[in-house]
């Protein structure tokens, strides 16, 4: 398992002001006694300690304790955060995990499961499949996958192949929905000083499971609109995602609400849409653009036998399903992947239902 530095902060052990302040009175009750007389030295310890180290001692070694543990905490970075949001830094202090393929083999089974599952996502999963083996190849610590763009008709399976491809990858996953207003912001944040202050998605799921190199899903990003703020200002996907997408700038990425400097290259972008309307050319430019069709009856019908068996649908259910598919060949609008996935789960829910008596 590799671990790597996240965030660019200082670490401490927990200051045990208590016996810093005991070595400091310990410290000075010695000099003062190597230069007292005789006489003063022939009293009880208690008298001697009294004399040597007085209240004054005593506050101005507080003062002092203070200020140490103020000055490590200034040189910590993550200082000007709340408490509960440093408790989130904190558990930074050992670095965070980077998941990655052992072998070539590895990364083969993995592409072959991809494949076998859902093969008409094809090209999609070759995609993975190279940078797979790149990185085995390569000797690089972590898997990174390069950012991709999958377009292709609504309901063909390509935010449930993402879903498959983290659980295959062995990564965490989280779905960003770029049609809503605010999806910009739940990808940079927002800054402090706002009533909306947050942190973005992708850094909060990295800071949440300790793994640098999560999947993130954008969904629908041709549909993406800019949020407008009190002021003004315009604010848009394309506009928080950019420095994210580039390895030099990602690998010390600002956040607007931690205000700490974060290691966000390894993280895998998976972006979809229906159309390229709508997608600016600067985000078409570091994207990897993977063109997908329709789904086709055969297609279907495999993906219902195999995935009703995973779930433990009986026989029967599943070719009752199958059925409904190939008779649905003409059916205007066709039938998608997440039609099939409904009728699959209504079908796992009728079957362990309780039974009434």
């Amino acid at each position: 398992m590799t671990r790597i530095p996240f965030v660019e902060a200082r670490f401490f052990e927990p200051l045990n002001t208590i016996e810093v302040t005991r070595r400091f009175e310990e410290h000075l009750r010695k000099l003062r006694e190597a230069k007292l007389s005789p006489e003063e030295q022939a009293k009880e310890d208690w008298q001697r300690a009294a004399d040597t180290v007085t209240r004054e001692d005593h506050a101005r070694i507080r003062r002092r304790v203070n200020r140490i543990e103020q000055n490590r905490h200034r040189a910590s970075g993550f200082s000007h955060l709340k408490t509960d949001d440093r408790k989130q830094i904190e558990t930074l202090s050992g670095g965070v995990e980077l998941r990655r393929i052992e072998t070539e083999t590895q990364a083969d089974e993995i592409a072959s499961a991809l494949h076998t599952e859902m093969p008409w996502m094809a090209p999609a999963t070759e995609h993975v499949w190279h940078a797979m083996r790149t990185q085995v190849r390569r000797g690089e610590p972590g898997f990174r996958l390069p950012p991709m763009l999958l377009v292709g008709p609504p309901g063909i399976g390509k935010s449930t192949w993402a879903r498959r491809t983290s659980a295959a990858l062995d990564v965490p996953l989280r779905t960003i929905d770029a049609t809503v207003e605010q999806s910009s912001f739940s990808v940079g944040g927002v800054q402090r000083g706002w009533s909306s202050a947050h942190a973005g998605k992708p850094v909060a799921t990295i800071i949440r499971h300790l793994v640098a190199n999560p999947i993130i899903v954008l969904d629908e990003i041709e549909k993406a609109t800019a949020a407008v703020s009190t002021r003004g200002e315009r604010h848009s996907i394309a506009d928080s995602l950019l420095p994210l997408l580039e390895p030099e700038t990602s690998r010390r990425w600002e956040c607007p609400f931690y205000q700490l400097r974060f290691d966000m290259r390894w993280i895998g972008w998976i972006l979809t849409a229906n159309s390229l309307d709508g997608v600016s050319e600067p985000l078409l430019s570091r994207l990897v653009t993977i063109n997908l069709t329709e789904l086709s009856t055969p297609a279907l019908t495999a993906f219902s036998r195999q995935e009703g068996r995973r779930r433990g649908l009986s026989e029967n259910s599943i070719e009752i399903i199958t059925e409904v598919i190939e008779k649905s060949v003409d059916r205007k609008p066709a039938l998608s992947l997440r039609s099939v996935i409904r009728m699959l789960e209504r079908a796992d829910r009728l079957e362990n239902q309780p039974m009434l008596h």
